[in-house]
C-alpha cells in the first residue's frame, strides 16, 4: 500500500526518482558539457580582462561606433568577470548562465542597433546553455529533449 500523501500544503509533493534521470549523467556527457562551457567562459574572461587594459585609439573608435562611453568599459569588465565566475562555479552556474544571457542580450542589442552582425554574442549565449544543459542533470530534467 502506498504511503499517504502529505496534507501539509507547504510541503512539496515528492515524485518518484526516475531511473532514466539517474543514468543520464554519463561521464562523457558531463565532460562534453564542461568542454563546451569552457569555450564561452574563456572568451568572457579574456574579454573582461581586456577591459582593464589601457585604452587604445582603436578601442575608443569602437566604443564611439557602438555609442558607449570609455567610462563604461571598466564596469562592463567587472560585470563580465563576475557573471562568468558565477557560471563557472557549479553551485551558482544556473544564475551565472541567466546573467550571461542578459549580458549577451545587451551586447546583441548594441550591435543590432547599429546594423552590425552579432553572431559571436549569440553563439556565446547558445554555448553557455548547451554546456550547462549537458553538465547539469537537474537542468536536463527540467528541459527534457524528446526524440521523434
Amino acid at each position: 500500500m502506498p504511503a499517504p500523501a502529505s496534507t501539509n500544503p507547504y510541503e512539496p509533493a515528492k515524485e518518484p526518482a526516475s531511473p532514466k534521470a539517474a543514468s543520464s549523467s554519463s561521464p562523457a556527457l558531463v565532460w562534453t558539457g564542461r568542454v563546451i562551457s569552457a569555450l564561452p567562459a574563456l572568451a568572457l574572461i579574456m574579454s573582461g580582462i581586456m577591459k582593464f587594459m589601457p585604452m587604445t585609439p582603436d578601442m575608443e573608435k569602437g566604443l564611439k561606433t557602438v555609442g558607449w562611453s570609455p567610462a563604461a568599459v571598466v564596469p562592463l569588465g567587472i560585470t563580465e568577470l563576475i557573471v562568468t565566475i558565477l557560471y563557472i562555479i557549479p553551485q551558482t552556474s544556473v544564475l551565472g548562465a541567466i546573467l550571461i544571457t542578459g549580458y549577451m542580450g545587451g551586447a546583441i542589442a548594441t550591435h543590432a542597433r547599429i546594423g552590425e552582425p552579432f553572431y559571436v554574442q549569440a553563439t556565446i549565449g547558445i554555448l553557455v546553455w548547451l554546456g550547462l544543459f549537458l553538465r547539469d542533470a537537474r537542468l536536463r530534467s527540467l528541459l527534457p529533449l524528446r526524440s521523434l
